[in-house]
């Protein structure tokens, strides 16, 4: 089969942080099922756990390690444990990632350079230890989670928004250095996705209406819906095979038309 058509995974080990649910492990799960074998971090083991079980019951055989993506040492450790126990590792997720919701003048620099150690910072560090093997291989993929908010500005998350940002410019310039290696640093920005942390922003009100943050979702998105965590999965999959070799430090906003859409008329 000719490269350009290959979006086969098979044999390639890949690495997604942060993806013992939502949108990494949705990922995680079409890696596998396009014959990737599956390697996933989280911060705590109890996480971990939850994954682990979750990738068995899908017939998932996952491997799972602790480890803070903010913490260069740790991610050292990880990285040579996975080429050890697993392989080299031809496709990384940096999906690990927070929010926090505070008017900026209400946010502490401690609150804002935590969402950045770990929106931003941890994608460096944990890039930064996974591209001299890739290198040392002849390619790799490096796929960042970004976001709308790397395009656009929101109340409330200065900090989630300056830390996307700078990812979506990490991203190209990843893409800068490294692409003469055969490495291709691609991003992913997703639009609002229905998972269970915005189940609550989609409930009904006790009158019967539609709760106005989703009214606001839908009126703004051409789709008129919230998405799928599995609609990721597709460019996900692109991103990460020979297919998009020639695609370089680009971001795929998978947002059902939002950012191309000025909304409805009031």
């Amino acid at each position: 089969m000719s490269d350009y058509l290959n979006f086969s995974l098979d044999g390639k080990v890949a690495l997604v942080t942060g993806a013992s649910y939502g949108i990494g492990y949705a990922i995680a799960s079409a890696y596998a099922k396009s014959g990737a074998k599956i390697v996933f971090c989280d911060i705590k083991q109890d996480f971990v756990d939850k994954g682990l079980a979750s990738y068995k019951a899908d017939g998932i055989d996952a491997k799972g390690y602790v480890c803070d993506v903010t913490n260069e040492e740790m991610v050292q450790d990880m990285v040579k444990k996975i080429e050890s126990e697993v392989g080299v590792i031809d496709i990384l997720v940096n999906n690990a990632g927070i929010i926090k919701r505070i008017p900026m003048c209400d946010m502490t620099p401690e609150e804002f350079r935590q969402v950045i150690d770990v929106d931003l910072n941890a994608p460096f560090i944990v890039s930064k230890a996974v591209i001299p093997s890739m290198i040392k291989k002849g390619h790799g993929k490096i796929i960042n989670i970004c976001s709308m908010m790397s395009e656009l500005g929101r109340e409330t998350v200065s900090a989630y928004a300056a830390a996307k940002g700078g990812l979506k410019m990490l991203t190209r310039n990843i893409c800068a250095e490294y692409g003469a290696y055969n490495i291709q640093c691609n991003g992913i920005g997703p639009g609002y996705i229905a998972t269970p942390q915005t189940a609550p922003l989609r409930e009904k009100q006790p009158d019967g209406s539609r709760h106005p943050f989703d009214q606001f979702i839908c009126g703004r998105t051409p789709a008129g819906r919230w998405l799928q965590a599995e609609e990721l999965t597709g460019p996900a999959v692109f991103l990460a095979s020979d297919a998009s070799n020639a695609v370089n430090g680009h971001v795929l906003y998978v947002d059902g038309g939002i950012l191309a859409y000025i909304g409805k008329q009031p």
